[in-house]
């Protein structure tokens, strides 16, 4: 099978190098003829000239298309490259934006959260310094003193009366 298929690779490039060198040929023809016309002063000489001006004119008019089009690409390469840069520096406020969000959450929670310790701190005392103003007032009641008549036994024993906490 071998000897085969490189029978036929080597027919295959032979085949194409004919048909090359056809076109070679044709070529060299066509611009011989084209040369002993444009020698002739007659009318097959000018179309061909205006022919071939006209090619002239359509080629320049490609170039020129082809080189709007890279600019239009090149244009709009710019733009998308800055939409996607936009995009990212979007992303990149709004995980910030989440950030800020979430440090004020755990702030708020700390506040909160020393806010309640501090309520019951002050509940706390609260209470304690009503414990010892009854304990006080107890103690002046119990030991049978007329607190009525010392001036600054009554001025205790009212302040004692009145809430420390309003």
């Amino acid at each position: 099978m071998r000897p085969m298929q490189n029978l036929e690779g080597a027919l295959e490039e032979i085949k194409i190098s004919f048909k090359n060198k056809t076109l070679c040929v044709q070529r060299m023809q066509l611009v011989d003829a084209l040369r002993n016309k444009m020698t002739q002063n007659d009318d097959e000489r000018r179309l061909i000239v205006e022919t071939m001006e006209h090619t002239v004119k359509l080629s320049k008019a490609i170039i020129e298309s082809q080189q709007q089009t890279r600019v239009i690409e090149e244009k709009l390469n710019d733009i998308r490259k800055k939409r996607l840069i936009l995009k990212q520096a979007e992303e990149d406020k709004l995980l910030q934006i989440r950030d800020v969000e979430k440090k004020k959450e755990v702030a708020n929670t700390k506040v909160s959260e020393i806010l309640e310790s501090v309520h019951k701190n002050l509940q706390t005392e609260r209470a304690m310094a009503t414990v010892i103003q009854n304990v006080f007032q107890n103690i002046i009641i119990g030991s049978r003193v007329n607190w009525a008549e010392d001036p600054s036994l009554k001025a205790v024993v009212l302040q004692l009366e009145k809430s420390i906490f309003i």
